[in-house]
């Protein structure tokens, strides 16, 4: 890696949407994308264990637009590192109705957290995924570093969002959500279907999540292979919106890194959780209304 960073040689093609059949709430947010270059001007920071998506913001906009969701959040991809030199560019094109979850390593000041807030931020990730020599992925911060910042996070207005292998969340989870910040989960807690929904890190997830102390993103096609319905996920689907819907938000996950021929439609999976939600007033619950209290959008009017 030079000092500009690595610019990739072979891109990846992200699939862009069809529009969804349904109708969706005014100000509808899609709580969980990636924003990659254009890699002139936002190389990457660290190298990629997969092939970096051709997804600068201009293309996410256009793949929002189509899906009908006017807001958004981006999450920060562990290659950009630290760096959220893309993201807060990309919110800034849309900075009323765009959020981000950025990095931040643990010697990061309060003034560098206060100016990603600035920039749109509303959360910091913190990721468990380890190769198998045991060390993070690059560009990742992991669990640990959760309450080294989480007083500073406090007084910046941040939330922490996770995401790790199912296991990782057996023992850790629980002390995350007792240290005063917001926890959001990624993609289901990572859950086995295999395991079933009694299992006891599911039934934790369910327990936190009942007492208000943890938010899950619905995002299924992490979770099941059974494409396109993911027929498997619904028991773990609906029990985690009957714990408590106030607390759970809707994410499609575009670009879809590491999915290759198997990423779904952005559409097709807004009219899955339309049918799944099950009526208008949890749809406006978990589309509209969940995301605006946990990233401080603009109340929706009407």
């Amino acid at each position: 890696m030079n000092q500009q960073g690595i610019v990739p040689d072979v891109l990846d093609a992200p699939r862009m949407p069809t529009a969804p059949s349904v109708t969706l709430p005014a100000y509808s947010c899609d709580t969980h994308c990636h924003v990659f270059g254009p890699y002139d001007r936002f190389p990457l920071r660290n190298p990629s264990n997969y092939p970096p998506p051709d997804a600068p913001a201009a293309r996410y906009l256009q793949m929002l637009d189509t899906i009908g969701m006017e807001r958004g959040v981006l999450v920060q991809p562990a290659p950009y590192g630290t760096d959220a030199s893309a993201l807060i560019d990309a919110i800034a094109l849309r900075k009323d109705s765009l959020r981000g979850v950025a990095v931040a390593s643990t010697d990061a000041t309060q003034d560098q957290l206060q100016q990603l807030h600035a920039g749109g931020v509303r959360g910091l990730r913190f990721v468990e995924a380890r190769d198998p020599a045991g060390k993070l992925f690059a560009g990742s911060v992991g669990f640990d570093s959760v309450q080294a910042l989480a007083p500073s996070m406090r007084r910046a207005g941040l939330h922490a969002q996770v995401w790790g292998p199912y296991d990782a969340y057996r023992e850790r989870l629980e002390p995350l959500a007792d240290l005063g910040v917001p926890v959001v989960i990624d993609h289901m807690a990572s859950l086995s279907v295999e395991r079933g929904p009694d299992d006891p890190i599911f039934q934790m997830v369910l327990r936190l999540l009942k007492q208000g102390k943890v938010w899950v993103k619905l995002s299924v096609c992490r979770v099941s292979k059974q494409a396109p319905r993911y027929e498997d996920l619904k028991p773990f689907h609906d029990a985690l919106l009957a714990a408590n819907e106030d607390q759970v938000l809707w994410g499609s996950d575009w670009p879809y890194v590491r999915m290759g021929q198997s990423a779904p439609d952005a559409g097709r999976l807004i009219d899955l959780a339309h049918e799944w939600f099950g009526n208008d007033a949890t749809r406006r619950k978990v589309w509209v209304e969940n995301p605006e209290k946990l990233y401080g959008f603009e109340q929706a009017r009407g």
